[in-house]
């Protein structure tokens, strides 16, 4: 691993959202291993502070919702204040649910969305300013579900899918400014998302009908640690894991693929039961809608 001292990441701002736990905290963790600043935005406030306690870099942690963008333009401004502008901006913040789209609660559709979707946008809107000031990067971290869309994740593959568009469309917008736009794709990571979705029936059945490679959980220390050594070298795709390269070749074959399988395994799931929302999933799903709650 490059040491702090070698990293250009080395005394940089580096803003992280959903920090909190999962795939965000370990990103937090990795770069102030190489002696970044990092800035916590996201719900739980409470995890993000004791995140922040124990790195040994300095870091912030700030309550915001990606979706609310007077939260999000406040935080821009604590950052800046406490830390310094941002050279890399991380859109992380994101959220889940699956089952059949005609029997999902429709809040909980648009939510996935409205996080994993605009949540980036707005992320990418507020500290624009500061990345263009500093010649910095945005990574948008999408997934698998980008490349290939899968029944019964209707919400989640709409949403990372479009994240993966906007952040190509951003990427031609800020080139110019000297602003450099990644994307991050990733399959199943050891997250409280993924460790939920693998107690309903409707989800567990859709990761075990998966080739064995794509169906592989990966540990978030293994994820994160190959994300940031993209990110220092400003890549404008990271895969993580490696073998998921190969799929960009060969996605324009995968809704025919997915279409067969679909045709022959969903109809035994329906008649056993087993296709039930399973609503927002794990810890962090709950945050969120702790958060929306306490903001009625």
């Amino acid at each position: 691993m490059r040491s702090s001292r070698s990293s250009p990441l080395r005394d940089r701002t580096v803003v992280v959202t959903g920090a909190a736990r999962g795939l965000g905290a370990g990103l937090v963790r990795e770069v102030a291993r190489r002696g970044a600043r990092p800035a916590l935005v996201g719900h739980e406030k409470d995890l993000m502070d004791e995140l922040a306690a124990r790195l040994p870099v300095p870091a912030l942690a700030v309550e915001a919702d990606v979706t609310d963008l007077g939260t999000l333009e406040r935080a821009a401004r604590e950052v800046r204040r406490c830390l310094g502008p941002p050279s890399v901006v991380i859109a992380n913040a994101g959220v889940a649910e699956g089952g059949p789209f005609a029997a999902t609660d429709p809040a909980d559709w648009r939510r996935v969305v409205d996080t994993n979707l605009t949540g980036s946008a707005q992320t990418a809107r507020v500290f624009l300013p500061d990345l263009r000031a500093t010649a910095g990067y945005y990574l948008q971290i999408a997934s698998l579900a980008s490349l290939g869309a899968a029944p019964l994740m209707s919400a989640y593959c709409a949403s990372k899918a479009g994240a993966e568009a906007f952040a190509h469309a951003l990427r031609a917008e800020v080139a110019g400014h000297g602003v450099a736009v990644g994307i991050a794709y990733l399959n199943w990571t050891d997250t409280d998302m993924i460790r939920d979705a693998d107690r309903h029936a409707v989800l567990r059945e859709l990761r075990g009908h998966m080739p064995a490679p794509a169906r592989r959980v990966y540990p978030v220390e293994e994820v994160a640690a190959r994300i940031v050594r993209g990110l220092e070298k400003r890549r404008t795709a990271v895969y993580a894991p490696p073998w998921l390269r190969l799929v960009q070749p060969v996605r324009a074959a995968l809704p025919p693929l997915v279409l067969r399988l679909a045709r022959r395994d969903l109809a035994r799931l329906e008649a056993e039961g087993a296709l039930v929302p399973t609503g927002l999933l794990g810890a962090g799903g709950e945050a969120d809608h702790a958060a929306r709650r306490q903001a009625r």
